[in-house]
This record gives structure tokens, C-alpha cells and sequence, in this order.
């Protein structure tokens, strides 16, 4: 290698074979620089995804009494997500639409719910939206295949424990943020062909309905 590169003039050395210096190099791109209108620079696959929720519940059942705890750690954490996940899909409709506008209707609110907010986290809509035939401020979101359940093994002594609180947290935290305050919790309500369907059960606080009511 040294008696070839000995047998080449310091200018075709220079133009061929230079490498650029450090100093000319660029800076490494910063995470907070990145267009929030791109969605598919943000995306991350499924596998990555159920393994951090795996590692996260894990980390999180040492530190918990019992199932109860747990699942309201799961919510408080999906609450923060959701809260952020709101600005992100917020901001985007913004930027998107010529006339954006915020829902004040509590059924459109909750379809925005069902389709954006699950497609920005989930990477697809939930598969139903469900009104209570017994209870007038009880709505449900259905999701047949839970994606961060997957891959999660839940033990006998936890055999009641929904890893969906993390998703129930996102959806009262995107209802609060609406202006539409509920208390959201999760729900294992298997069939035969989906043995991991979840149910989101919205329960609205009695405000919500009598807005409703006024702006019929």
C-alpha cells in the first residue's frame, strides 16, 4: 500500500483519495430539530415498542403492594404520554388544516380518539367505539389485539391485571385535555377469536352530559 500511494502526485493524492477533516464535518442531527410534521421519521417498530412496555412493566411490578397499584401506575404513566401525544396531534392539524378547530362535541371527540390518537400511538385505529345501554355516561373503545399485550406474560397471582391502564391513561388524558373530564379504565373482555380483546371503559363526569344536553 505505501509504494502505490509513493507513485502518486501529491495533487491526485489531494483530489482523489482525501478524506474531509472533522472540522468540516456537520453536526450530528439533534432529535429536537426534527420536523414534528414528518410522522414517519418518528416511527418506531412494533418489537421495540413491546419491548420497552415489557421492560417498563417489569421495572414497575417491583415497586408496587399489589394489582391495583400497579395498574394505576400504568395509568398515571399513559396519562403523560397521552398529554404529550394531544399537543403532537394538535399541533399537526394545525399545521395541516387551513381552519383547524377543536371539538366541543363529545361523540367527535371521541371518534378523533378511536382513530388519530390510536393510529399516532398504535400506528392503527382501535376497532370500535361502543355507547352503554345501561349507563348514559359510560362509553367503551374496543381493541381487539392489543399491541404493548403481545408479548407480556401476566402470572397467576397477577391473573387481573389489564396492561392496557397504560392506553386507559392516554385516553383520559386526551379527554381532559378536550374539556371533557372522565375517570378511563381498562378492561380484559376476551372472545374466542380474540383472546386479548380489551375494553376502554369512559366513565364522564356528569358536566360532560349536561353540555351535551345544552348544545343539542
Amino acid at each position: 500500500m505505501n509504494s502505490s500511494v509513493e507513485h502518486l502526485s501529491p495533487t491526485t493524492s489531494s483530489a482523489r483519495f482525501s478524506l474531509p477533516s472533522k472540522s468540516t464535518a456537520g453536526p450530528k442531527p439533534n432529535i429536537y430539530e426534527r420536523n414534528l410534521n414528518k410522522t414517519r421519521v418518528a416511527e418506531v417498530s412494533a418489537a421495540s415498542l413491546s419491548f420497552l412496555f415489557s421492560e417498563v412493566v417489569q421495572y414497575t411490578q417491583k415497586r408496587v403492594s399489589g394489582v391495583n397499584d400497579l395498574e394505576r401506575r400504568l395509568n398515571t404513566l399513559g396519562y403523560r404520554v397521552g398529554t404529550r401525544v394531544l399537543e403532537l396531534t394538535a399541533y399537526r392539524a394545525e399545521s395541516s388544516l387551513k381552519a383547524p378547530k377543536r371539538e366541543i362535541r363529545l361523540l367527535p371527540a371521541l371518534m378523533a380518539i378511536h382513530t388519530q390518537i390510536w393510529r399516532a400511538v398504535y400506528g392503527r385505529p382501535a376497532d370500535a367505539i361502543e355507547k352503554s345501554v345501561e349507563n348514559v355516561d359510560e362509553y367503551m373503545i374496543i381493541d381487539n389485539d392489543p399491541l404493548i399485550e403481545r408479548h407480556i406474560s401476566v402470572p397467576r397471582d397477577l391473573s387481573g391485571l389489564s396492561c392496557s391502564s397504560f392506553s386507559a391513561g392516554i385516553v383520559e388524558a386526551v379527554l381532559d385535555g378536550l374539556g371533557f373530564p372522565a375517570r378511563v379504565t381498562a378492561h380484559h373482555t376476551p372472545t374466542s377469536t380474540h383472546p386479548t380483546r380489551t375494553t376502554i371503559l369512559i366513565k364522564l363526569e356528569k358536566s360532560v352530559l349536561d353540555r351535551e344536553d345544552v348544545l343539542k
